[in-house]
């Protein structure tokens, strides 16, 4: 039996389900919102596991689900060393989302990544501690301003609300996902003039842990991949 962990609510699990029932295999939740349970047609030996988003990396890593939906950034900052865990079988066409570091608007003369460094490097000077960035990626910012030799920051660990970090004078700037950018134009935040640090979509992965491929393959297969 392959199992398959999906976003349990909102739009990604809608969307998921209608990836699948494009390709002819149908899925539903069983009962009310509040079960974690679900049903697949259309392919055989296909057991439907509802799991948050965040939790499906560890289930693939951990090879308890053959194959998961869910998006790159949370695959590339929760698992080190990723393709050692699991393979992309297909991006998916939906929740594309882009990982960013904004910075405040009124920064005028914080343009780009060298700007920000140089801000980063005068900020520890003047205040004899290290410009904060707000952030839940730590891995992938992290590795993206060591690529781009920025050194004079520190990582502060944010679970939510993001966005609002700066404005409670807890960061000097911040590192999310964003799609539309409306949130950080409304808490005053402009995205540098970079390309992202990683742009994100959901994805579907094999676990290399759980084994079965043949099965999985078949089953791709029978999905058209």
């Amino acid at each position: 039996m392959i199992r398959l962990g999906v976003p349990s609510k909102g739009r990604l699990m809608e969307q998921t389900f209608d990836w699948f029932a494009e390709r002819g295999v149908t899925m539903s939740r069983s009962g009310s919102d509040r079960e974690y349970a679900g049903r697949v047609d259309g392919a055989e030996n296909v057991s439907l596991v509802l799991l948050s988003a965040g939790e499906i990396p560890r289930e693939l890593q951990a090879g308890r689900i053959h194959l998961g939906v869910t998006g790159t950034d949370l695959i590339r900052e929760k698992l080190a060393g990723w393709r050692s865990h699991v393979e992309e079988l297909a991006p998916m066409g939906f929740g594309h989302a882009d990982l960013i570091l904004a910075v405040p608007s009124c920064w005028a003369d914080c343009d780009d990544l060298d700007d920000f460094a140089t801000i980063a490097r005068d900020f520890r000077a003047e205040h004899g501690f290290r410009l904060r960035i707000a952030t839940k990626y730590h891995r992938l910012v992290r590795a993206w301003l060591s690529d781009h030799e920025v050194a004079d920051y520190q990582l502060v660990d944010s679970q939510g609300a993001t966005e609002g970090t700066v404005a409670n004078l807890t960061a000097e700037a911040i590192a999310d996902i964003t799609s539309s950018g409306e949130t950080l134009r409304a808490n005053h935040l402009k995205i540098l003039a970079e390309e992202p640090i990683l742009r994100s979509q959901a994805t579907l992965l094999r676990s290399i842990a759980a084994g079965h491929e043949a099965e999985v393959r078949a089953f791709a297969a029978r999905l058209g991949l």
